[in-house]
């Protein structure tokens, strides 16, 4: 019966006989095993190669087949047939098409559109998935999906992808592209897929393949592949260790090498759905990836693309643990953008939320160097810096911590708002210090005083030391002045001594 059907297609002379509608048509046969292929980058009827075009994605691979035509519907076959069918149509579809040119192959085109349509409506039934078709489905998504990007030229030179202005950029495959990633969701998540079987198929190249697609620059696409990879951890499980380790290989090459990458966001919205399911007591390897991928996401430039993700990933390894509070904040303070006031900022609101969950075991263990960078932002020249660090003072669970180890933390902080309360450019910052001044004094006015008075005495300190510095330069300047200048002796030129010329 399927010879009947393959039969009924057109058979043509030239290009239409070629070797790639015999390879594209030879995978229905039912046992046989042929292997995925990557169709040449011919154009249809030049017989030469496609120029280079900039799209957004790679350029579909446009097959030397012309004259497609549909196969039967699937009312019109008796149901012991549908399958056999359904392996033609998909085995039909590998043929692929280059969508750069809207103008070429407008008749194929809608003949493969209408056919994986037809298919998607059929995979949305009730009827279980043979082996062959399982094959024939895995080869036809390879053969339209898996294809190579071009090089990011865009992202290469903006910063690390942090220009707000860049407008995404879309593949004009993508309403072709679109079906088959919604027949490949469909076709996963169906309950008359068999996992035991599929496994063999949607094996460890496959997943590989899927997670090299997050890099598009489309972000419809990325999208979809988010949705997909959830549904195959989701329903593999023999897969979940693999895609965690793989998922994580990308973060370590984003991380430590290339700091490029469209799909870290998806990946990590990903990776707090797989967090969630961790079973307690967390097992060394989830602590591990915590400490060595999740902590150091927190260096690249571009954190602000996929801050939220990493954020609640974060907050999903504090809610299983609190134990973890005191490693993340010293992971933070060691990556913290000293010269990056936005990133600043984002540190700080994260820093906040860890603190609102912390116990005071683990916060005293930190509370030293993490308020002395809070001491540090306090006297950022960046008002928002200042400001936002100062706002901690506003939340109750922060303020009770603080008051319980005051005699710590009122010494390390007082300088800074001793420094602000005297010379800070921003009215509403120097408002905010003096208001924190008054907390702590409030909370022990005693202990207060006491460090005041010893900042005081410190600040003497220093401003005999910077006055004995400056009396040393001078006395050296005075000595190298009167000594007589011979050969090619060195000369100390005092500013007075060197009239500039304006």
């Amino acid at each position: 019966m399927l010879r009947q059907f393959l039969s009924k297609l057109p058979r043509k002379s030239g290009k239409s006989d070629s070797p790639e509608l015999t390879r594209s048509t030879s995978c229905t046969t039912a046992g046989s095993t042929p292997q995925p292929h990557r169709s040449n980058s011919l154009n249809l009827g030049s017989g030469r190669p496609c120029a280079p075009k900039r799209t957004s994605s790679a350029v579909f691979p446009a097959s030397v087949v012309a004259g497609i035509e549909p196969l039967l519907p699937f009312k019109d076959v008796p149901n012991s047939e549908k399958m056999n069918l359904f392996v033609s149509k998909v085995s039909l579809c590998c043929v692929t098409f280059d969508f750069t040119d809207p103008t070429k192959n407008l008749i194929e085109k809608d003949v493969k559109r209408q056919t994986l349509l037809e298919l998607l409506d059929f995979v949305s039934g009730s009827v279980r998935f043979s082996e062959p078709a399982i094959l024939a489905m895995c080869r036809m998504c390879a053969v339209n999906l898996f294809r190579v990007f071009p090089p990011n030229y865009r992202s290469a030179v903006s910063n690390g992808g942090e220009n707000d202005d860049d407008e995404p950029m879309f593949d004009p495959a993508w309403p072709h592209l679109q079906i088959v990633y919604d027949l490949l969701i469909k076709f996963i998540t169906s309950s008359c897929l068999d996992a035991k079987v599929a496994k063999k198929y949607i094996d460890h190249s496959f997943i590989l393949r899927l997670l090299d697609l997050f890099d598009s620059e489309d972000p419809r696409e990325r999208d979809c592949l988010k949705t997909i990879l959830h549904r195959v951890y989701g329903k593999f499980m023999v897969h979940r260790p693999f895609i965690r380790k793989a998922i994580s290989n990308i973060f370590y090459r984003f991380v430590f090498e290339i700091e490029r990458h469209n799909g870290i966001a998806e990946l990590l919205e990903i990776f707090g759905s797989i967090i969630s399911g961790f079973a307690l007591p967390l097992k060394e390897e989830h602590k591990i990836f915590l400490w060595r991928v999740l902590i150091p996401l927190h260096k690249p430039k571009s954190l602000g693309v996929y801050f939220q993700q990493l954020s609640y990933c974060v907050s999903q390894f504090i809610e299983k643990e609190p134990k973890l509070c005191s490693t993340v904040i010293r992971g933070l303070l060691k990556y913290w953008p000293i010269t990056n006031s936005q990133k600043e900022l984002m540190f700080l609101g994260e820093l906040e939320e860890i603190l609102e969950a912390i116990n005071m075991v683990e916060f005293q263990k930190v509370m030293v160097p993490l308020f002395w960078r809070i001491g540090c932002c306090i006297n950022s020249f960046h008002f928002q810096v200042a400001e936002r660090a100062l706002f901690f003072w506003n939340n109750d669970q922060i303020v009770n911590l603080i008051a319980h180890n005051r005699h710590v933390i009122l010494p390390i902080i007082l300088p800074a708002l001793e420094k602000n309360a005297q010379n800070h450019w921003n009215h509403a910052v120097l408002n905010l210090t003096i208001n924190v001044r008054k907390m702590f004094m409030e909370m022990d006015d005693q202990l207060f005083i006491s460090c005041h008075i010893h900042f005081k005495e410190e600040e003497a300190k220093v401003s005999i030391l910077s006055e004995k510095r400056k009396e040393a330069w001078k006395q050296l300047e005075n000595a190298a002045s009167l000594k007589p200048i011979a050969g090619n002796t060195a000369v100390l030129v005092t500013p007075l001594a060197t009239p500039i010329a304006y």
